[in-house]
């Protein structure tokens, strides 16, 4: 079978959410890290997921890296591109959704594409273009004092116009419960109109499917993780994709110790570590002392303490005062550059010291962390909470790594309070 869907996700955690779904919707999906070298011969997938860490580097940067994956998508003979962001629409006023989002239209030298960061399983939805995380519009949530994308308009229609050079239109609520086509004849409007990408209003799940529906001739879709789930159905109806959507992931047996790294400040980490401290064992890496002593090697000892008594947490997460107050003293850029070297650096000594169950918190720590231990390419496992699966890894430079290594790949925003202790039960009743 054709390789059918090429997508590109501007992190890591929002990559695995991605594959997650396509695995659920029946797609064989195989996920890399960073920008690959497609082998001459492809694995077996009907979808691939190219995981950057592009989300807050700059424009530029974030460009030429989506168009060298773009590069391998179109080798590997993908017939359809999706440009994957978060489902908070974790940009900058520059961008980089805007900007990557261009690239990738001339690159594939078509004109229009759409955008839709909805995902109501996880309480996005957008309404007359306006993002709201549960009932708080985006700009009144915990993502309004984020260190890295600050979102202080949730008018998504705006914050993408003032990112591209191009004009954005809008693909109103009131349009979408009529159905596919509808909105196929509302994008068609807009693109006659000038428009080079329309923002999609979607409250719920079957929302969604309209939308996938409506874009299936569309050489780019963009949006979070739920703009996928249309799809599949797509490539199904044209006999490219098996009616079987069985697709039920499995965890192998894997010995080994459990750890949690936690990089993200988010409302939802900060409570999920709060609820893992009560019952087990918790180090904090100081950020203030990121700069000059050796946090990593204390942590590393603390952790080698206490591994064979289950899993240990060790965070970094803090409260907006507190950000605000490392970066005062290091510097935006280098407060965050530290606190994910440290994280990283820990990574490889829990992975040295056994650790084969390893959850991470945050999009840029989790990025940081796969860098450092040179995972490649990776298998969806079983889901632990929406947007979040268990991932298994199946090329990697791990050292002595004689199982595989699984990792659960955290948005800061996801997960339940109990996420970390119920990611590691899920694991137990697996075995």
């Amino acid at each position: 079978m054709p390789l059918l869907l090429g997508c590109i996700a501007d992190d890591f955690t929002g990559a695995t959410d991605l594959a997650n779904v396509l695995v659920r919707h029946g797609m064989r999906t195989v996920q890399y890290i960073g920008v690959p070298e497609m082998p001459t011969d492809l694995p077996e997938a009907d979808a691939i997921v190219v995981a950057l860490k592009s989300r807050t580097i700059p424009a530029e940067e974030a460009v030429l890296l989506a168009q060298a994956a773009l590069n391998q998508l179109q080798a590997a003979g993908a017939r359809q591109f999706f440009f994957k962001y978060g489902s908070t629409f974790d940009s900058t006023d520059e961008g980089n959704i805007g900007p990557v989002l261009e690239a990738l239209l001339d690159a594939l030298g078509s004109d229009f594409t759409v955008a839709c960061p909805a995902a109501p399983e996880n309480a996005r939805t957008v309404y007359r273009g306006h993002l709201f995380v549960g009932r708080e519009l985006l700009s009144d949530s915990g993502m309004r004092d984020h260190p890295l994308t600050p979102m202080r308009d949730a008018n998504l229609v705006r914050v993408l116009a003032r990112q591209m050079r191009g004009s954005v239109g809008l693909v109103a609520y009131d349009v979408v419960r009529r159905g596919a086509e509808a909105v196929r004849r509302r994008l068609d409007a807009l693109r006659a109109e000038g428009h080079c990408c329309a923002l999609l209003d979607a409250l719920r799940d079957e929302h969604l499917m309209t939308l996938g529906a409506a874009c299936s001739d569309l050489p780019l879709v963009t949006g979070g993780s739920g703009m996928a789930l249309g799809l599949p159905e797509n490539f199904r109806r044209r006999g490219l994709l098996s009616d079987s959507i069985d697709a039920v992931a499995s965890l192998p047996h894997t010995d080994g110790q459990a750890a949690v790294l936690a990089g993200s400040c988010s409302k939802a980490t900060r409570i999920q570590v709060a609820s893992m401290r009560r019952t087990r064992p918790a180090y904090r890496v100081d950020p203030i002392r990121l700069g000059g002593d050796d946090v990593a090697s204390e942590a590393l000892s603390w952790a080698r303490e206490r591994l064979e008594e289950g899993p240990v947490l060790i965070y970094s997460s803090a409260s907006p005062e507190e950000v605000a107050a490392v970066q005062a003293r290091l510097g935006r850029e280098q407060a965050g550059a530290l606190t994910e070297q440290v994280l990283a650096r820990i990574a490889q000594g829990l992975v040295d010291a056994g650790v084969r169950r390893l959850v991470v918190a945050g999009g840029e720590t989790s990025g940081a962390v796969v860098s450092a231990l040179g995972v490649r390419t990776l298998r969806i496992g079983p889901e632990i909470a929406p947007g979040v699966p268990w991932i298994i890894t199946a090329s990697s430079s791990v050292a002595h790594a004689s199982s595989p290594l699984c990792l659960a790949l955290k948005s800061g925003n996801f997960g339940a309070e109990d996420f970390f202790t119920h990611a590691f039960d899920l694991f137990d009743e697996r075995e």
